[in-house]
């Protein structure tokens, strides 16, 4: 359980946030051209860059008759932290993170429309502070947007995490890194906020049932406000490319 200096007396976190407070997100939709769809994500200073391809047909081996294969990649780039990584690809952490965002993003995707296919979701974090597994899921979510692809909701991925405030349990939404590094217990959220379902729940700690509905109330709230973040993020990509249209046609 994180001590009780994560919050000041006057029930502010580290970085000046209020407890129910998500860090500041900028997204962008559309960022390359190569790929079927791409976003770029900030979540405070968490960077995150992603790009989808397909859906494509799948070889023999990996195609299933009744949905689509999704493919994830999960990297980070030498630069992201503050040591540098021997192996930014491909380690037991990597591999780990991209099984967990294909479990996330599978539920979101409507599979059953393109049997016999794959898509390919490839995601390359920047710059990690905190919370680079929930800033991937709501990058792909708009890469897999920006492609075109049927979702049956936005899937969104949220932490939080306990502090104490004056005796009483208090719980911190969007964990940042030094609040991670503290040691407490950090629940991360991968869920449909629309619809209410959870495709992803993982937890760092041991975490007494007492303080567990506090933390993932808080969590599934972080959820629901950055899919509004989103949802605003593709309304303004829309109507940008309905004006690029429309000068064009003009």
């Amino acid at each position: 359980m994180p001590g009780p200096d994560l919050l000041s007396n006057q029930g502010l976190r580290l970085d000046g946030r209020r407890p129910n407070e998500l860090r500041r997100i900028i997204c962008k939709l559309g960022v390359f051209t190569q790929p079927d769809g791409s976003a770029y994500l900030e979540q405070g200073n968490t960077k995150v860059l992603a790009a989808v391809y397909g859906p494509h047909h799948a070889a023999k081996s990996k195609s299933l008759q009744d949905g689509v294969v999704v493919n994830c990649q999960y990297s980070m780039a030498t630069f992201s932290t503050g040591e540098r990584k021997n192996r930014p690809r491909g380690d037991r952490k990597s591999l780990e993170i991209s099984m967990h965002l294909r479990q996330a993003l599978t539920a979101a995707i409507k599979t059953e429309l393109y049997p016999r296919s794959q898509i390919d979701i490839y995601v390359e974090v920047l710059q990690a502070d905190g919370g680079a597994f929930c800033a991937s899921v709501n990058a792909a979510t708009l890469a897999l947007i920006d492609a075109g692809i049927p979702l049956r909701a936005y899937a969104c991925a949220c932490s939080a995490s306990m502090a104490w405030l004056n005796g009483e349990p208090e719980a911190l939404v969007d964990v940042g890194h030094v609040e991670e590094a503290a040691g407490g217990v950090v629940l991360t959220v991968a869920s449909l906020p629309s619809t209410g379902s959870i495709g992803l729940l993982e937890q760092s700690h041991r975490l007494h049932m007492d303080y567990f509905n506090i933390v993932m109330s808080r969590a599934m709230q972080g959820c629901r406000d950055i899919e509004v973040i989103l949802d605003k993020a593709v309304r303004e990509h829309l109507a940008e490319g309905w004006t690029k249209q429309d000068v064009v046609t003009i």
